[in-house]
């Protein structure tokens, strides 16, 4: 429970898709810990001390670079991990995300350096939209590997997806990165508590999540935030809507068009296969047509329309 200005409890709990959350999340290095951990795929223990990079900077103000947390964390091998929060569809992530991996990649050497001193980078998207409709994965992987034998080719850079709208609601795969996505997509209270209890990073990653949901500064900057997400979804719907409805009346217009086209170009086809001495049977079956519209038009045409 966390109380308000005039002393009332509240059940408020702010949810890890909002970026500004995921970020003070990110900013504990046990939570970072262990979601690293979770990424790469080992133990928490084997990772050892994380560094968050100077390069995740606080918004002048809600809408700049909507939807997406740029944070970037450096393991103690030199592996650096962009994660990225997109709570909307974005039409071209795929290029953004290549483009944030190149650059990560590439900006680790400086003027003269070896090639020998780039380390394995990783893009990580966390999308709370779906970005794969034809299958169920709410998670991969991707690297560049041979088109025919899918050799790898080299594994030091790479591109993990994670669709949250994807996650099984009750399904328990074991695996620790689902669990966090499960924890991130978390809504209640309730929710958090039952993950608190399985591990201790996701108990310290609720512990962090109360502290922030408690901190009045971070509050504000979390509903400024989720406002203006919810506007600009608002305003998304609006256009979707309006662009629809304009779509059907110009489809409408093109439709009655197209069919009154069409229609005259039947009538003259019949009209041509009749005066060739073609019976209505053998006229129906060479324009594709019924018999009855055939001869409807027959005799509309003997009885001047």
């Amino acid at each position: 429970m966390t109380k308000t200005q005039n002393g009332t409890q509240t059940d408020f709990i702010m949810s890890p898709t909002v970026d500004v959350c995921f970020a003070g999340l990110m900013e504990n290095p046990v939570v970072r810990k262990g979601f690293c951990a979770a990424v790469m795929r080992v133990s928490p223990d084997l990772i050892g001390e994380t560094m968050l990079l100077p390069t995740h900077l606080r918004r002048e103000n809600a809408q700049d670079k909507l939807g997406i947390l740029d944070v970037v964390v450096k393991l103690k091998d030199g592996t650096h991990i962009n994660l990225e929060m997109q709570v909307r569809y974005f039409e071209f992530w795929d290029e953004r995300a290549l483009f944030y991996l190149s650059r990560m990649f590439s900006g680790q050497l400086e003027y003269g350096d070896s090639y020998k001193k780039l380390g394995k980078c990783i893009h990580v998207s966390i999308l709370d939209f779906v970005r794969f409709p034809e299958d169920e994965k709410c998670y991969r992987t991707l690297h560049f590997r041979d088109d025919e034998s899918s050799e790898l080719y080299n594994d030091k850079m790479e591109i993990q997806i994670l669709e949250l709208k994807k996650l099984p609601e009750e399904v328990r795969t074991g695996e620790d990165i689902v669990d966090w996505m499960r924890f991130l997509k978390g809504k209640s209270r309730e929710e958090f508590e039952r993950m608190a209890e399985t591990s201790v990073y996701f108990g310290e990653a609720y512990e962090a999540l109360q502290r922030l949901s408690a901190d009045e500064r971070r509050r504000l900057e979390y509903e400024e935030r989720d406002k203006a997400l919810k506007d600009y979804n608002t305003q998304m719907s609006s256009a979707l809507r309006q662009g629809q409805k304009i779509g059907e009346e110009i489809g409408e217009k093109r439709g009655r068009e197209i069919g009154e086209n069409a229609g005259i170009q039947l009538v003259f086809h019949v009209l041509n296969l009749h005066a060739q001495g073609k019976s209505a049977e053998e006229i129906a079956a060479v324009s594709n047509s019924s018999i009855e519209k055939v001869q409807m038009i027959l005799q509309n045409v003997k009885s001047g329309f």
